[in-house]
């Protein structure tokens, strides 16, 4: 079973044009700059956020990925600019993926709206001499039996709208379909396709201490089923958030999900916000593994205006 599994998500690694390429993060909100470019300079202040992941605990060669991501406002938040370095292993596979972004802001009724752009590095390693498979790698020329590497340009777009209490997000991050075979570039097997975007949240007040904040990622892929998280978050007294999430997917003949995922957040001080998640699996690969872990770390530098911190932890 472990091979077949091992399989599977080599399988996964050489995607199709049908299938969904790109990771995702629980903590999507903490990390809006990765799926819309149109977000730098949204935060007050310039901020850095760290990202940990680690999914399918205990499948061998499940996802694991480590986030670095930065932005910051310039010309009195008209203008945003930020960068994100990520790194992703699933199986036989690892990426890394630089972005460097801009966005231009414009006032527009009680808040401002961002149309950003970004140039994206990605480098993408394969070691198919460790693979297992029974299969005549001969045969297939995209799986090569040592190991390859290959560098990828693209560049995306978004357009990120948000006043204090609401966002609203459009973006397609990678628009180039690039071929990502290793093998004979004329025997095209695999290639990147276009992930679409929206995210979308509100805060509402249900006391003077407690807020509700509901939020969605949606993602779509043509010729692939649409992707959700759905995320209800509670924040207490500005400084404690608890909340969970429903992301769609999973068995389609059971109706389930994919998961369903725990968070839990605390601001450690004006500048700092820690968060955790966990994933509880609920598809075909629940009995095979201990769920997903995530862990994030959110430091604004805080702009001082007459001894006074700005935190925009939230949008």
């Amino acid at each position: 079973m472990k091979n077949i599994l091992t399989t599977f998500i080599f399988a996964f690694t050489l995607v199709s044009v049908f299938a969904q390429q790109e990771a995702h993060n629980t903590q999507f909100m903490q990390y809006k700059l990765g799926y819309n470019p149109a977000f730098a300079g949204s935060t007050e202040a310039p901020c850095i956020t760290a990202l940990y992941r680690k999914q399918w605990i205990g499948l061998e060669g499940a996802p694991e990925s480590q986030i670095l991501s930065f932005n910051m406002p310039l010309n009195n938040q008209r203008i945003g600019v930020g960068g994100n370095i990520e790194r992703n292993r699933i199986g036989i596979t690892e990426t890394y993926t630089m972005d460097g972004v801009y966005s231009y802001r414009i006032r527009l009724g009680q808040g401002m709206l961002g149309l950003g752009v970004q140039g994206s590095i990605r480098s993408i390693e394969s070691e198919f001499q460790k693979t297992t498979t029974t299969q005549n790698k001969a045969e297939d020329p995209s799986a090569l039996d040592m190991q390859q590497n290959k560098f990828l340009f693209n560049f995306g777009t978004g357009a990120y709208y948000s006043t204090e209490k609401f966002y609203f997000g459009l973006s397609i991050p990678r628009l180039l379909k690039s071929n990502i075979d290793f093998g004979d570039d004329e025997q095209e097997v695999s290639r990147e396709v276009h992930h679409f975007y929206l995210m979308a949240g509100i805060i509402f007040d249900l006391s003077e201490t407690v807020q509700i904040q509901p939020q969605v990622l949606g993602k779509y892929v043509v010729d692939a089923p649409f992707d959700a998280d759905v995320n209800v978050n509670f924040i207490f007294s500005n400084k404690y958030i608890a909340g969970a999430t429903y992301r769609l997917g999973g068995n389609e003949i059971t109706g389930y999900g994919e998961s369903v995922d725990i968070l839990l957040a605390m601001q450690l001080s004006t500048n700092l916000l820690f968060g955790v998640s966990y994933d509880i699996t609920l598809s075909d690969l629940k009995d095979y593994n201990s769920g997903s872990i995530e862990a994030s770390l959110h430091y604004c530098i805080g702009k001082s205006e007459e001894g006074e911190y700005i935190n925009p932890r939230f949008f």
